[in-house]
């Protein structure tokens, strides 16, 4: 439920930017300046999952959710009070970390909770609630935006992760004197930022409320001040953990999946497909990234544990997944506006033929899972989404008001990428080293969504490419006819890009095997003691790593 609240979270926005905006006082002709709102989301998303997921491998996993809750719970607040762009994209910010965050956890404690050969079907229902987040988000959206106003949306997200972290009942300890240091912070934060009418305009109330924004004023200041004690107090606590999942690591990590997130996402596909900070935030990701090698090669416990490079083939097709999922969840509603859909509304009820198959190919490639084996299905999987991929590529005006082959073709491709989501997790966790579930996750998370923002510039860039070039060739440029029928140039090359992503990943699942077929996966010591007490909740007994002699390392 946690992973379906955070995975409709990232589509919410589709509807509700225009809403988003004006109430942080942009206009519609500032969508360039709105880019944050997305990119904001998506960049803490990437850039902190690494270190979430070594965190899950050395605590219990139910207080990295409980953590993870509490700050996709406070970006929520943050981003319902926000007034001004700053205040909006940090709450977005700590929206993708929260709920990043989510995800690696959950498919830790499903490999912890079921062994190897009964994984399938656990990891297909994560993939496919992750899925229906591209559903059911909109929907959300469309649902509050009818009877209210964006920011509901955002405190409906804060409501139910309340009740979620409520559910969870983990253990939390934190000594009185911290508590009380952050409860008051964050109480005078959200009194700044909420800036009740009734105090600011008081001629003695409203003094603290004075400053040139929202949060830069004296009640602005002394929550900051409170918030930084709590954190003094609170870091000698997490120091020796920080250490422990290798800080600095995690750090370098997050600077080059940051920079490459900026990099693109910034873009205007109509120009680059690099944004105009590339030409430093580039060399910084490669700089970073050199350094983070230097740093795992010499740290005494780095942040992957040593063995994770038999993770890196099922990274590469989950990467290849992202770069085909991004193509059509782009390309069919784009291709619908040109092609004559009315609306907007039109056009995401064309792409959901193809979001609806995607989760169901997700639980159908779990029950599969343990019959077949992960390469065969994966291979198999991504042939059948490159065959429809390439299909879509040959699509131009007329080719959405033949509602059968439509449907056909777009269940075709969303089952395909569906169908490969567990295998490939499954791959991942069985080879990944013992103890390691949650930075594995984590991995293969990130490199989807890399795959997706990477795939969405190159593919783009490429079908511009074209298009211009096929503008160039014709005899009267200014004719609108023609120009109307190369329109779909770009997206047709879209789909090709991700047909060749897809094939591709078929490709590399049919290399040597993806899994080593251990009998079971030793249990990690920082996930045991939210194990216990699942089990006894549930009454299940108490199941031990089928090789005591290699116990998981905490």
């Amino acid at each position: 439920m946690a992973v379906a609240l955070a995975a409709a979270d990232t589509y919410v926005v589709v509807l509700a930017l225009p809403d988003m905006m004006a109430g942080v006082g942009l206009g519609l002709e500032s969508l360039q300046r709105a880019t944050p709102i997305v990119s904001g989301f998506l960049l803490g998303y990437i850039t902190v999952l690494p270190l979430i997921g070594r965190l899950a491998d050395l605590v219990d996993r139910q207080r990295v959710l409980l953590g993870c809750l509490a700050v996709f719970v406070l970006g929520s607040a943050v981003t319902a009070l926000a007034v001004e762009l700053p205040v909006l994209v940090g709450g977005r910010v700590l929206q993708g970390i929260g709920g990043g965050g989510l995800v690696p956890a959950t498919l830790a404690l499903v490999a912890d909770l079921w062994p190897v050969g009964r994984r399938g079907m656990p990891l297909g229902v994560v993939g496919a609630v992750q899925e229906l987040g591209s559903v059911f988000g909109p929907l959300l959206g469309a649902l509050v935006l009818a009877v209210a106003d964006w920011r509901a949306i955002f405190w409906l997200n804060a409501g139910f992760g309340l009740v979620l972290a409520l559910a969870l009942r983990a253990p939390a300890r934190m000594p009185r004197a911290s508590a009380a240091l952050l409860v008051l912070g964050l109480t005078l934060a959200g009194l700044a930022l909420w800036a009740p009418q009734r105090l600011v305009t008081d001629m003695v109330l409203g003094a603290p409320f004075v400053g040139p924004s929202r949060l830069v004023t004296p009640i602005g200041a002394l929550a900051g001040v409170l918030l930084l004690a709590w954190l003094g107090v609170s870091v000698r606590g997490w120091w020796r953990l920080l250490r422990r999942a290798d800080l600095p690591g995690a750090l370098l990590i997050g600077v080059a999946l940051g920079s490459v997130v900026l990099t693109f996402a910034s873009a205007d596909p109509e120009r680059e497909v690099v944004g105009p900070s590339g030409r430093w935030l580039l060399p910084l990701t490669l700089v970073a990234a050199a350094l983070a090698v230097l740093r795992h090669l010499t740290a005494a416990e780095p942040l992957f544990p040593r063995g994770l490079g038999r993770v890196v083939r099922p990274a590469i097709v989950s990467t290849l997944v992202g770069v085909a999922l991004v193509t059509v969840v782009i390309g069919v509603p784009l291709l619908a506006r040109l092609t004559g859909t009315q609306s907007q509304v039109e056009a995401a009820l064309v792409l959901a033929r193809f979001l609806v198959a995607v989760p169901a190919g997700a639980v159908l490639g779990g029950w599969a899972l343990n019959r077949f084996g992960t390469e065969a299905l994966t291979s198999l999987a991504l042939a059948l989404a490159a065959i429809g991929l390439f299909v879509m590529g040959r699509w131009g005006h007329g080719s959405l008001d033949q509602a059968f082959p439509t449907t056909a073709v777009l269940v075709l491709v969303g089952l395909g990428i569906g169908l490969a989501i567990a295998p490939v997790n499954a791959a991942a966790l069985e080879r990944g080293p013992a103890g390691a579930h949650g930075v594995v996750s984590a991995v293969v998370v990130v490199a989807r969504m890399t795959g997706m923002v990477l795939g969405l510039a190159l593919v783009t860039g490429i079908g511009l490419r074209l298009f211009y070039q096929r503008v160039a060739e014709l005899p009267d440029p200014t004719d609108l006819a023609a120009l109307g029928r190369l329109a779909v140039v770009p997206v047709q090359a879209m789909f090709t890009g991700g047909a060749v992503a897809a094939l591709l990943g078929a490709a590399t699942a049919l290399g040597p095997r993806m899994t080593l077929h251990r009998s079971a996966s030793p249990v990690s010591r920082g996930s045991r003691g939210s194990l216990s007490a699942l089990r006894r909740r549930s009454g299940a007994r108490e199941c031990h790593p089928s090789s005591p002699s290699s116990p998981g390392r905490g």
